[in-house]
């Protein structure tokens, strides 16, 4: 049986409806993140799935058990808080033998899962002490130890790494991954940061306004992104509204950007360009060139700004012919370009009313999305 299946799940809270319908299983020892803007609800749904506020409506069941009402301490549950909420005058041993004291388990059994729990977590040698004496990394280790020495059947983290830095977080992320896929333990981890969602996870549901935008593996979330609002959130994106036809994109009244390569865009939809649509680009699949003196390019544009990221650069392009249009693209740190640039397209998503609707690119030609509610034109 899946080890965590929520059914139709729904909170209001101060009058605002916080989780709508919301629906969602996951795997014993899959790691499950809820990833969205502050406010769209997956705090509140973790905190409903570790039993500290009671949903308004749906189910919650645990490796088959429904415990929608069955308070937090009797769940098979370990959350780990934002805040680590560790005993500041206890000890990392006391603090991590804490759980099983309340469960009023045999000494000897508390020490010996206690230091096995410690050595999981590289912190054999740090038992003896207080918190204050250690790391953010190293606190967020004892919170981590104090959850998992319980064994629950489903681990709960509510945006753990925020009080670390940049450099900590990618650290302490991959350590946790890691003593998840040892123990293989169901986890659902809150983040807001889609970097950190899409480094662990083996799925990962974006939220927004309660509601579950789209669930799936975190590469066909960036490859595939299922609406305009994931599209947006999940990367950078270039989105437009414009036409698709068999040479390119239009943009605007005249603007076309060509595609790198030939695709029968109007044989497969229909004939003619398909008008009304919302097109998205990836920075990676806008292709730049030195523009040539006298050239005929259908698309040329400016470069307003250089974004270094290492060995790479971010342009933010200005589309000749459309002022207030901004086009991503990346280049290798070192391509030599100069400040104005031809244009185009290898790959385009197409979305209609909000969804993904075609899939444009060389290879493949057009790929029309099975799940989209959209006719072809």
């Amino acid at each position: 049986m899946p080890g965590l299946v929520i059914e139709h799940l729904s909170k209001t809270l101060g009058g605002r409806l916080v989780v709508e319908d919301l629906s969602l299983r996951v795997e014993p020892g899959e790691l499950v993140c809820l990833l969205g803007p502050s406010g769209c609800g997956k705090t509140t749904t973790l905190r409903m799935i570790g039993g500290f506020i009671p949903p308004d409506g749906g189910s919650i069941s645990i490796d088959g058990v429904d415990v929608s009402g069955v308070p937090p301490e009797r769940r098979p549950t370990a959350m780990v808080f934002q805040s680590y909420a560790l005993w500041p005058h206890m000890s990392v041993f006391k603090n991590v033998a804490y759980g099983l004291k309340l469960r009023r388990l045999p000494k000897p059994e508390i020490e010996r899962r206690v230091e096995a729990m410690l050595a999981l977590v590289n912190l054999s040698d740090k038992g003896a002490r207080r918190p204050a004496q250690l790391s953010g990394g190293e606190q967020q280790r004892v919170a981590l130890a104090r959850a998992l020495v319980l064994e629950p059947s489903l681990l709960l983290l509510d945006e753990p790494l925020s009080n670390l830095d940049a450099k900590l977080r990618v650290g302490v992320r991959e350590e946790i991954r890691e003593i998840q896929q040892r123990l293989g333990i169901a986890t659902v981890f809150v983040t807001h940061d889609q970097d950190e969602a899409l480094a662990i996870s083996d799925r990962v549901a974006v939220m927004s306004g309660g509601r579950i935008e789209q669930f799936d593996e975190p590469a066909a979330l960036y490859r595939r992104p299922a609406t305009t609002f994931v599209a947006g959130f999940i990367g950078a994106m270039s989105m437009f509204e414009g036409a698709v036809g068999s040479d390119g994109v239009r943009l605007g009244q005249a603007v076309q950007v060509p595609f790198a390569a030939p695709i029968p865009v109007a044989a497969a939809m229909g004939g003619g360009a398909a008008e009304g649509w919302t097109i998205g680009v990836r920075p990676e699949d806008v292709l730049v060139k030195p523009a040539r003196p006298g050239g005929r390019s259908r698309a040329t544009a400016r470069v307003l700004k250089q974004i270094p990221h290492g060995h790479y650069r971010e342009l933010v392009l200005g589309l000749d012919g459309l002022e207030d249009t901004r086009l991503r693209a990346f280049v290798a740190a070192d391509a030599p370009l100069g400040d104005h640039l031809e244009v185009s397209i290898a790959r385009a998503l197409l979305y209609h009313e909000g969804r993904l609707a075609h899939e444009v690119c060389g290879q493949d030609r057009v790929r029309v999305d099975a799940r989209a509610a959209v006719a072809t034109p």
